[in-house]
């Protein structure tokens, strides 16, 4: 037995629906047929609604996907632009990593210029700006701040695989760390 087409079906059912509707109450009250009024024409806008549904939904998950791709390829260009910059020098109070930059200068310097995010000048600055996070949340391109208590003296940014890449010291420069080489005391999402 061969398969009905969606077109033929849909004949089929129209067929159907239109004898169903036309049959007069005379006739159903001597043979016993039920008349449905306007069925057909409902089942059909059930049906048109059930695949726009679909349809809608299969768009807004496409569309997640593309954000969420973008938003994974912004980190990674900031983490790559950041690591660039891995031997250069440490410079206190210095803000351009060519010529010499301190911790919150190296990260300020990358989210403007990698990703036109601004931010404060000071590790205290930054701390308190963007949305803190859990370690568990973390992604590349986040900016763990240590020190102690309340007091940040020092901010890093996550490139990802328990990294840091960070303006750390005038003997090391900026280089890459493990993030958990001290406990930070905040985590910040800048990227959103």
């Amino acid at each position: 037995m061969k398969r009905k087409s969606a077109k033929t079906l849909t004949a089929f059912v129209l067929a159907i629906g239109m004898t169903i509707t036309c049959v007069s109450p005379a006739f159903a009250s001597t043979t016993g047929t039920k008349v449905i009024k306007n069925e057909l024409p409902w089942l059909l806008e059930q049906q048109e609604k059930a695949v726009q549904d679909q349809m809608a939904k299969k768009a807004a998950e496409e569309a997640a996907t593309r954000e969420a791709q973008q938003k994974a390829s912004l980190r990674q260009t900031v983490v790559d632009y950041a690591l660039s910059f891995v031997g250069g020098r440490y410079v206190y109070g210095g803000t351009n990593p060519n010529s010499g930059v301190d911790c919150s200068g190296f990260t300020k310097y990358v989210l403007e210029n990698a990703a036109g995010v601004s931010v404060g000048r000071t590790s205290r600055d930054q701390a308190a700006e963007g949305v803190s996070i859990s370690a568990e949340e973390m992604q590349p391109g986040d900016l763990l701040f240590y020190g102690s208590g309340s007091y940040i003296s020092h901010v890093a940014m996550y490139i990802g695989n328990g990294q840091i890449v960070h303006a750390s010291t005038e003997r090391t420069g900026i280089k890459v760390s493990q993030w958990n080489y001290k406990t930070p005391v905040r985590i910040v999402n800048m990227l959103g």
